[in-house]
């Protein structure tokens, strides 16, 4: 079996190994791929793992030969499930590997926006310490969660850790998800959206990117939202309307937002939210841990292993 990684840079950048596709065939490991080299590099190849490359309809036409997809994640939007049913080809993807290093990660953005740890140490480099006239700690924003309002949207692994760690903190916390929107569970009460965006303090995204959720934070949600309150997504950038959220956080509407993940990434120069107010923008890292990879890894070999000796993955997308 011939086996292509068409951009494994992200998930190996030297740290970890690749060696255990050798196992399973004869395997070219590319650390990114332009569109156009796409089909050129799967060309012979009939298991093929993406992290953000497309796999179209013309890229299956294009190299018949493929017989699996992965990605090289939990998310698979980059790729074309109807193409990849209608070509035949098995899709799978990693779920799990990363919830525990993602729900870390979403909590040190909202504490980062809650407390600010540069401002305090800046007025000790600037010998402006406790007791020195005409200083005001009021100046610099530190909110305490506890007794504060979490709403969750999307309650999977990462969104329940996320919950966990809230309650942790004496927050209270309530989630809404496509098919739950009432009773509770563990503390966590379930609500519809509006009614969650009308109490929440804090409001974390983790539901995946479709057709129901792209552009979903837009004006007209973010006016449903509490005045005043704090946005993290460490989801899909596309769940919203950058215009929107950067005008909601220039205007006050929003106090601040914590954002793993953009529409476009790299961020483009022109994206409205690298100007806008209190807002946090890291580069799509909360799942990088070594821990998280080192599983991702596992996972994937487990569903590249699986494949080949039945003809079917485990984590079956299509």
């Amino acid at each position: 079996m011939k086996i292509t990684v068409l951009d494994g840079f992200a998930v190996n950048p030297g740290d970890l190994s690749w060696d255990f596709l050798s196992k399973y065939g004869e395997a070219a490991v590319y650390d990114k791929t332009p569109p156009e080299l796409a089909a050129e590099r799967c060309a012979d190849a009939e298991a093929v793992f993406t992290n953000r490359t497309e796999i179209t309809e013309e890229l299956l036409c294009k190299c018949p030969k493929i017989r699996y997809v992965s990605a090289l994640g939990t998310g698979y939007d980059m790729i074309d499930l109807a193409a990849c049913k209608r070509h035949g080809v098995e899709v799978c993807n990693v779920p799990g590997y990363s919830s525990d290093s993602v729900a870390q990660f979403a909590f040190a953005l909202l504490l980062n926006l809650v407390t600010d740890i540069k401002g305090f140490t800046e007025i000790v480099k600037m010998g402006k310490w406790t007791g020195v006239p005409n200083f005001h700690y009021e100046n610099v924003r530190f909110i305490e969660l506890s007794g504060k309002t979490l709403g969750i949207i999307g309650f999977g692994a990462i969104g329940k850790r996320v919950g966990a760690m809230a309650q942790a903190f004496g927050m209270n916390v309530i989630a809404t998800t496509r098919t739950r929107t009432s009773g509770s569970d563990n503390g966590v009460t379930f609500l519809p959206l509006d009614e969650l965006l009308g109490k929440s303090d804090v409001v974390s995204l983790h539901c995946p990117l479709n057709e129901g959720t792209r552009g979903m934070v837009d004006k007209a949600f973010i006016g449903r939202m509490k005045d005043g309150a704090f946005l993290i997504n460490t989801a899909r950038g596309a769940i919203l309307n950058e215009q929107d959220v950067a005008d909601a956080l220039n205007s006050g509407k929003l106090a601040g937002a914590g954002l793993d993940v953009l529409a476009a990434e790299p961020a483009r120069p022109d994206n409205p939210l690298l100007k806008a107010k209190n807002c946090i923008i890291t580069p799509h890292a909360a799942w990088t841990s070594v821990a998280a990879r080192k599983r991702l890894l596992k996972i994937l070999e487990e569903n590249l292993e699986s494949f080949v000796r039945t003809g079917k993955g485990i984590n079956r997308v299509v």
